[in-house]
């Protein structure tokens, strides 16, 4: 028995169709071996397998400004993968992925524990002739809506003005 925790990344994209349903397009892993499969039933996700794609998942980074959290998608440089990137972009795909711990007890060929789950729309892409790299965005910031970080109440502050202004004496 090995003392290794191995972790991997699912992820699924999807667009929203014309009447609010999900239109399922992709599910990948990298949590196995090229041309392998790993089953996985997820939080949002029906029982099904995902397709190795080698990629790096890069979890969200609040920008300089702390208006929008961002993530990244990682791909190699390849026709599949920038296929992919490309179609994503276009038509405006959510992107849903989990990072998970795989199971050490049957040798890593299933899903032990969801540590984090996440949902993101397609905002951008860079690539070079190295990688291709997928920037996500949260939804709020992708339909030009703001939410503040820190609301403050009566109960922290004390009384608010009823208005909009607030004088400093």
């Amino acid at each position: 028995m090995s003392n290794y925790i191995r972790l991997a990344n699912f992820f699924e994209l999807y667009n929203i169709g014309l009447y609010g349903q999900e239109n399922l397009w992709y599910r990948y892993t990298n949590g196995c071996a090229p041309g392998k499969t790993l089953p996985f039933t997820g939080s949002g996700t029906t029982n099904s397998d995902f397709d190795y794609l080698s990629f790096i998942y890069q979890g969200a980074a609040k920008n300089r400004t702390g208006d929008n959290l961002q993530a990244s998608l990682i791909l190699s440089t390849n026709p599949l993968s920038v296929g992919i990137a490309k179609e994503a972009l276009t038509f405006k795909y959510h992107l849903r992925v989990w990072t998970v711990t795989l199971n050490p007890l049957d040798d890593y060929k299933s899903v032990q524990k969801i540590l984090t789950f996440e949902d993101w729309l397609v905002a951008s892409l860079t690539y070079d002739p190295d990688a291709v790299e997928v920037i996500l965005s949260s939804g709020i910031d992708a339909v030009s809506a703001s939410a503040p970080n820190k609301v403050l109440t009566r109960d922290q502050v004390g009384a608010l003005p009823v208005t909009g202004n607030i004088a400093a004496r």
